[in-house]
């Protein structure tokens, strides 16, 4: 059998209560007496139980990290930084799909059955209604790589996609592109929505700029590949912005097997700067989406949550830059 609290209470010398306290993040104890029980822990091989913990104190250590994305590759990099960057507070993610739900209270019902501290929701295509679902239930949470708001309802760390969308117009303008077009993920998605607003909004000062527009199924290679092929049919335009770098990688696989090249006869930019898209092979123009400062400050504001629950909703946005490969002919 392991070593119990009892155990180590013996061996130590001192009461239950005492081992309890030591154990407790805040509680009480002198050094002397933290010093002699984790001894007696340690020559014994104890260690605490977390659902006992979390009896004692009402905290459980549970952060929900949601999300509806599991096919796009550059959730792999999230969900990585994320359950490292938790753990290494001393939090513990629980991991949630929420890829084929549609109602927020549903979710909702979900997670509080685990009795979460908090929750993460890690999307840029769930409406905002998923995380106020969570906040109306009284469940901090932080939506990351959330549609920005001035006036915010949860808190919400991400970029400007509509800037994004303007980003990826300037770029094609100044390398010289007159036929250009938008090729976006999910036409619902409001990260779709920002991303198309900003490049046409762009595009409307340069009315010698012929612009059209199309929409894939999700963010996905196989959406990306699908929605170029059925560009390709027709004359496609002299350049594509993708709306992120798995639909992008997706569109080059398709001009590829068309016979034409990348970027004398198409050019591409994506979006996000995920690691596949440095690859030689790949090679991928794209606006590089700094991850990981997202992610350390959404960590940074749940745990602020956990000490302050009733802290104001804040909108933090982070800055992006094109990232320049091999996918845009050269400036002129």
């Amino acid at each position: 059998m392991p070593p119990t609290l009892k155990d180590v209470a013996e061996r130590a010398g001192v009461s239950r209560a005492a081992v309890s306290r030591t154990f407790t993040d805040g509680a009480s104890v002198s050094l002397k007496m933290r010093k002699k029980v984790e001894k007696a822990a340690d020559e014994l091989g104890y260690s605490p139980n977390a659902l006992a913990s979390s009896l004692t104190t009402g905290r459980t250590k549970l952060i929900g990290l949601v999300s509806n994305n599991f096919h796009n590759p550059i959730f792999l990099e999230v969900f990585d930084l994320f359950t490292r960057g938790l753990q290494d507070r001393g939090l513990r993610p629980l991991l949630v799909n929420l890829s084929d739900e549609t109602d927020p209270a549903n979710s909702v019902r979900m997670l509080r059955q685990y009795s979460v501290d908090a929750v993460v929701v890690a999307s840029s295509t769930l409406p905002p209604g998923f995380a106020k679902a969570f906040r109306d239930a009284g469940v901090p949470v932080v939506h990351s790589f959330g549609r920005y708001a001035s006036s915010p309802e949860v808190h919400v760390v991400g970029i400007d996609n509509v800037e994004c969308g303007r980003m990826a117009a300037r770029e094609l303008i100044r390398r010289g592109y007159h036929d250009v077009a938008f090729l976006g993920g999910p036409e619902s998605a409001t990260s779709t929505q920002d991303r198309f607003r900003g490049f046409m909004e762009e595009l409307a000062n340069h009315p010698q700029i012929s612009v059209r527009h199309s929409f894939a199924d999700a963010y996905s290679f196989n959406a990306g590949r699908k929605e170029m092929l059925a560009r390709l049919n027709d004359k496609p335009a002299q350049a594509y912005f993708c709306g992120d770098d798995v639909l992008s990688i997706g569109a080059l696989s398709a001009i590829a097997d068309s016979d034409l090249e990348v970027p004398k006869d198409i050019g591409l930019i994506g979006l996000n700067d995920m690691e596949m898209a440095g690859w030689e092979n790949i090679d991928l123009t794209t606006i590089h989406q700094p991850i990981k400062q997202i992610i350390a400050s959404s960590i940074e504001l749940i745990v602020s949550m956990l000490e302050t629950p009733e802290r104001y909703p804040e909108a933090r946005l982070f800055p992006c830059r094109v990232v320049e490969r091999g996918t845009l002919r050269p400036v002129n």
